[in-house]
């Protein structure tokens, strides 16, 4: 039992801590804001996972992996907002450039604005409770104890935390913070890229959520 569970909290790791919106979006507020505001993000993802954990463990994963409306209106919202994201990153470039002066990054610093882009960013996403569902479902059949659903939980929700937090920690290491500092606005307008990407990729790829 104690294998099922290291076996699923690595496959969880792996989906977790892969390429993609939350990664990116949280790559550049911790370069850019900080420490402090990264791990404010951190929050906002993890209280996000939350959501998607108990959808995922607790059997209603169902309903959004066979489609339907809600699956179609969180899609349809995630690629507005993540649409939103990059249009705000992508003229970084640009701005430096007309007004001759030194990149300052955009975006608030604030706690509070950090965790809610995370939790949106997040929690708008279709793909996150279905890759959950498939992973877990693999993990509940069969004869299983109680306390058995609520530690799958904690170890998507712990695990998101703890993995999220400690990258937002190696990102303060020097040679970071400086690449950053000096290739600022290219690095924004390159997350703004990706960002727009993301939203015509959610968009055109229906068979995915």
């Amino acid at each position: 039992m104690l294998g099922d569970l290291l076996m699923f909290a690595g496959v969880i790791a792996l989906g977790q801590f892969s390429p993609g919106p939350d990664m990116l979006l949280l790559t550049r507020t911790a370069l850019a804001q900080g420490r402090s505001a990264g791990w404010w993000m951190t929050a906002g993802i993890a209280t996000g996972l939350c959501v998607h954990a108990t959808v995922a463990v607790f059997g209603m994963a169902y309903l959004m992996a066979h489609g339907g409306w809600l699956t179609e209106a969180l899609r349809w919202a995630a690629a507005l907002y993540l649409a939103y994201l990059g249009c705000r990153l992508l003229p970084a470039v640009l701005l430096v450039i007309h007004r001759g002066r030194e990149y300052e990054g955009g975006g608030s610093g604030k706690g509070q604005s950090a965790y809610v882009r995370g939790l949106l960013c997040n929690l708008l996403n279709p793909k996150v409770v279905i890759i959950f569902a498939a992973v877990v479902t693999d993990f509940v059949t069969g004869e299983r104890p109680a306390w058995w659903s609520p530690v799958l939980w904690a170890i998507i929700v712990g695990q998101g935390f703890l993995l999220w937090f400690l990258y937002v920690w190696l990102l303060q290491f020097p040679p970071f913070r400086k690449g950053y500092q000096r290739l600022g606005p290219w690095f924004d307008s390159a997350f703004g890229a990706g960002l727009l990407a993301l939203a015509v990729f959610l968009v055109i790829n229906r068979s995915l959520v």
